[in-house]
């Protein structure tokens, strides 16, 4: 068990000592408390203590300076090597503090630091470091004098698990530098993982520890010690995050996201107009609901009663959809506490986006004081299909469907809304979201995942207001519904980050890759990507295995699938002596079975049709990648509708695996895919890679959930 007491007299000293950082030998006291290795050592005040020190601890010995106020001891001429005896350690002393004083003639020197010196072996970092948005971080990556230049380096929020840190240790790019290279031995891999949990629940233990380095942690086959400690403190008090409770965000975004009854505040009459759209679109989307129209010199528009004020309504109210300039949008917000109408839509702009801080600051402290929640502002609104709510001033949206998407950005919205029109997408909800004001993503999470008519959730984001809180959402829904999230966008930890290895290393897109893995997040790197991501998860089948079979009508795009799954993760199916001689019986000599099968381009439809069939039913084949190439012997349409065949008599027998397929030749081939697709089987036009990565979409999510 860790020895919290020893920490905080360690950090009550250096609290009222004022001090920003600790000192050697209290890096130490702490680690010693939190079974964090460290060779042996004592700090040395004099040339001949360190030369007692040394003898002590026996040669060779490292030497380093001790002061607050230089943390990167190399870069200061701070840290000696090899030293051999004591004469050498005493001449070490006068050097070290010289080199100390000219780096910076006004630090505060406290001693010189004697260490024993280990033996070689492999230097990583592991280090914590706070974020803004995610909170405590841990980090572990490949460590010593290259870590600056490989940046090689992967994080999780603190505390973590065992599990957690030993897949950390797998996901830096040089990992196999771990299990030993040209004859060297591997690591002791559990000790470096336990060394992440300790540091983890360190930092966790004490928010004032802003942030650590353990650079280089020296690791070998017997265990990991920590050679250099740097501990950063942060006593300002922070002021804690507003965050409703799971029952209330649950109960107000029901209401708002599946209202009965919707006021719009600003509407009108006048063509061209906000509230006029807003109104149309209520209206002509179908929705059932009551509808009524604020407006205070107006008594009826578009065939409802009008309103002065939502007060005046003799009904209750779901959501108030504001269609008024910024200025007036906190006194009409009054109003809605006083109606007790949980929701407002803001689609006003003129608030944080262009500077207005603290009119959005205004209207918060409004909202909160009347208990309610804000969409926005500054967005464009959202639909709710499954309500025919179309509560929104862009172009409506109709089509019921399963797949729940939500960004930041009007112009993606928009994006949004094209693609699932064009790909014929049926959605539950659109979501602008905007400024995030209030509502951000882990709210509209709580709300999806338990909507019955929500199976995907895919999410546009600039930024996450609080990381910390999305992710544990994120961890808990990905286990039930596909979450994919396409990032946008990089921002800077900040000046104070460039004093530790750790901050300066946790940019803010290394951090998101990270912490979107940890919580079972998809990650799309483009809007196609999320999109077609988002089309994809609800369209497969969950699989049974890692076994991925191609199977091809020619050998270039069966050599270009092949390479998609391994960028992708996926396994190809080692082909059994009995499948390979199964397919064989129906492909020429010519052409090639093992994986990818090779049916060769000039084959009827029957062997297409014959060799689907073999791999449907082959219970061994988990996922089918198939690559038609265009032929006049199988013409595009023919291939695709002996295709749709086989799979829906699969199906029919119980037989549902995950299908993708390329389709590469002229323009008849997107006629081919559309039909495919009205079918639920994922058909790309053109491309080798874009079946592949959605099919690597859904195993991953399907490995996180722990349905693999």
């Amino acid at each position: 068990m860790p020895n919290q007491n020893a920490v905080r007299a360690v950090l009550a000293k250096a609290r009222e000592a004022g001090r920003a950082a600790l000192t050697a030998d209290e890096a130490k006291a702490v680690c010693d408390a939190y079974g964090i290795a460290t060779p042996a050592e004592g700090v040395a005040e004099s040339a001949d203590l360190a030369g007692d020190i040394a003898d002590d601890l026996g040669y060779p010995v490292v030497m380093k300076i001790v002061s607050p106020d230089i943390l990167h001891k190399t870069d200061a001429g701070g840290v000696i090597t090899n030293i051999a005896d004591r004469q050498a350690a005493i001449a070490a002393y006068d050097a070290i503090t010289a080199a100390a004083k000219n780096y910076n003639a006004n630090a505060t020197i406290t001693g010189v630091q004697v260490q024993q010196q280990l033996d070689a072996a492999q230097e990583v970092i592991i280090g914590a470091a706070t974020d803004t948005s995610f909170g405590k971080l841990v980090a572990f990556g490949l460590g010593g004098v290259l870590v600056e230049v490989l940046r090689d380096v992967t994080f999780r929020l603190a505390p973590t698990t065992a599990q957690h840190a030993e897949a950390m240790l797998n996901e830096i790019a040089g990992a196999e530098i771990l299990d030993g290279v040209r004859g060297q031995e591997g690591v002791n891999r559990q000790a470096l993982a336990e060394l992440i949990v300790n540091v983890s629940a360190l930092v966790d233990d004490f928010p004032e520890i802003a942030e650590l380095d353990l650079n280089p942690v020296f690791a070998t086959a017997a265990g990991a010690t920590a050679v250099d400690v740097r501990v950063l403190l942060d006593f300002d008090a922070k002021e804690a995050r507003y965050r409703p409770s799971h029952e209330d965000i649950l109960a107000a975004m029901t209401r708002i996201m599946q209202p009965d009854a919707v006021a719009v505040i600003g509407a009108s009459a006048g063509e061209g107009k906000i509230g006029n759209s807003v109104m149309k679109n209520l209206i002509d989307g179908g929705y059932q609901g009551a509808i009524y129209p604020i407006h205070p010199k107006a008594d009826e528009i578009l065939g409802h009663e009008c309103y002065a004020s939502v007060r005046d309504v003799p009904g209750n109210i779901d959501i108030a959809i504001f269609c008024i300039p910024a200025a007036l949008v906190a006194g009409a917000l009054a109003e809605c506490g006083a109606k007790n109408i949980p929701g407002a839509v803001l689609i006003p702009s003129g608030f944080a986006e262009i500077g207005e801080h603290e009119l959005q600051a205004e209207i918060v402290k409004v909202a909160r004081e009347n208990s309610v929640r804000l969409m926005g502002p500054n967005i464009y609104g959202f639909y709710y299909t499954h309500k025919n709510l179309c509560a929104t001033f862009c172009t409506p949206y109709t089509e019921r469907g399963q797949v729940a998407l939500s960004s930041q950005s009007g112009g993606v919205g928009m994006a949004i809304v094209g693609f699932s029109r064009s790909a014929k997408m049926g959605v539950s909800a659109i979501v602008g979201l905007g400024n995030k004001a209030d509502i951000d993503e882990d709210d509209l999470l709580t709300f999806f995942e338990q909507d019955p008519n929500t199976g995907v959730i895919a999410m546009h984001v600039e930024d996450l207001k609080d990381g910390r809180a999305f992710a544990e959402v994120a961890s808990r829904v990905s286990k039930k519904k596909p979450v994919v999230v396409l990032k946008a966008g990089r921002t800077s930890m900040g000046a104070r980050a460039a004093n530790s290895h750790t901050g300066a290393l946790a940019g803010d897109d290394r951090v998101y890759d990270a912490v979107l893995r940890q919580s079972g997040v998809i990650r799309a790197r483009s809007l196609n990507d999320m999109l077609e991501f988002a089309r994809g998860l609800q369209a497969l089948p969950t699989p049974q295995g890692e076994n991925v079979l191609i199977l091809t009508g020619a050998g270039g795009s069966g050599v270009l699938l092949s390479d998609a799954c391994a960028d992708n993760d996926l396994t190809l199916m080692p082909m059994p002596d009995d499948l390979d001689a199964a397919f064989r019986e129906y492909i020429p000599p010519f052409g090639a079975a093992g994986n990818p099968v090779d049916i060769t381009g000039g084959e009827p439809p029957t062997t297409y049709r014959a060799t689907i069939d073999l791999a449907l039913r082959e219970d061994r084949i988990h996922a089918l990648v198939i690559g038609y190439w265009h032929t006049i012997i199988t013409p595009p349409m023919v291939f695709a509708e002996l295709l749709g065949e086989a799979v829906a008599a699969a199906r029919s027998a119980g037989n549902d695996k995950p299908v993708v397929a390329s389709l590469v030749g002229d323009v008849e081939i997107e006629d081919a895919c559309d039909y495919l697709m009205d079918r639920n089987i994922l058909a790309y036009p053109y491309t080798a890679e874009k079946p592949v990565a959605v099919l690597g979409a859904k195993y991953r999510w399907a490995r996180a959930a722990g349905l693999i």
